[in-house]
C-alpha cells in the first residue's frame, strides 16, 4: 500500500493545515468560550461529518480525475496557493485582527444547531477544499495500489489529527484565550507565524510535481 514515509509527510502536511488558525479553529474556540466545553465538543462532531464528506467525494471521484488529468490537477494547484497566500495576506495586512481574539456576541445555540453550525462551518471551508482537492492528491501514488483505498487512507489520518487537535483546543479553550488577551504581543508574533505557514505551504503547492 502506502510507504511510512508519505504517511508521515501527509501527517505533517495535515497538522500544519490544522494549526494554523482558520474558521474551524475560531468557530470552535468561541464556541466553548462563550457555551462550555460541551458546545465545543458537539460543534467539533459536525466538523468531523463534514471532512468524511470531502473525504468520501475526493476518493470516489475527484482525486482519481486530478492524477489522471495534469490541467486540472495542476490548475487546482495554483488555486490552492493563490488562496492560502490570500490568508497569509488577511493575516498581517494593516488592520488585522487575529484569529485567536474570537467573537463573544454569538448567541447561545441548541446541540442540533452546535452540530449543524458545525458541520456548514467545515463544508464551506476553503481550508479543507484544499487540503482534499489539491494537497491529499499529490500524496497518492496509483502504483503503489488502490487509488480509492489511499485516498481513504489519508482521509482518515487527516480526520483523527484534526480531530486530536481540535478536542485539545476545545478543553483548553478558556485558558488560550485568557493567555492571549494578556499578551498582545503573542497575537501580533501569531499572525506572523500564521502567514509564515500558509505562505510556505502555498510554495509547496506550486513547487510539487504531479504524482506519476
Amino acid at each position: 500500500m502506502m510507504s511510512s514515509a508519505s504517511l508521515i509527510a501527509f501527517a505533517l502536511v495535515a497538522l500544519g493545515m490544522v494549526i494554523s488558525p482558520g474558521p474551524n479553529m475560531i468557530y470552535l474556540l468561541t464556541r466553548s468560550i462563550t457555551q462550555g466545553r460541551r458546545a465545543g465538543v458537539i460543534s467539533l462532531f459536525g466538523v468531523v461529518l463534514a471532512f468524511l464528506v470531502y473525504m468520501l467525494s475526493a476518493a470516489l471521484g475527484v482525486t482519481a480525475l486530478l492524477v489522471t488529468v495534469p490541467l486540472a490537477y495542476r490548475a487546482l494547484q495554483w488555486a490552492g496557493a493563490g488562496y492560502l497566500l490570500w490568508m497569509a495576506w488577511n493575516a498581517v495586512k494593516p488592520g488585522a485582527r487575529s484569529l485567536l481574539q474570537p467573537r463573544t456576541d454569538l448567541p447561545i445555540d441548541g446541540p442540533r444547531r452546535l452540530f449543524a453550525m458545525g458541520f456548514l462551518t467545515n463544508l464551506l471551508n476553503p481550508k479543507a477544499a484544499v487540503l482534499y482537492l489539491s494537497l491529499l492528491p499529490q500524496f497518492i501514488d496509483p502504483a503503489r495500489g488502490h487509488v480509492l483505498a489511499q485516498g481513504v487512507l489519508l482521509g482518515l489520518l487527516q480526520i483523527a489529527i484534526s480531530f486530536t487537535v481540535n478536542l485539545s483546543i476545545v478543553m483548553a479553550a478558556g485558558g488560550v484565550a485568557a493567555w492571549f488577551a494578556g499578551r498582545p504581543a503573542w497575537l501580533k508574533l501569531q499572525r506572523w507565524l500564521m502567514a509564515g505557514v500558509l505562505t510556505g505551504l502555498a510554495m509547496r503547492l506550486v513547487l510539487e510535481k504531479r504524482p506519476a
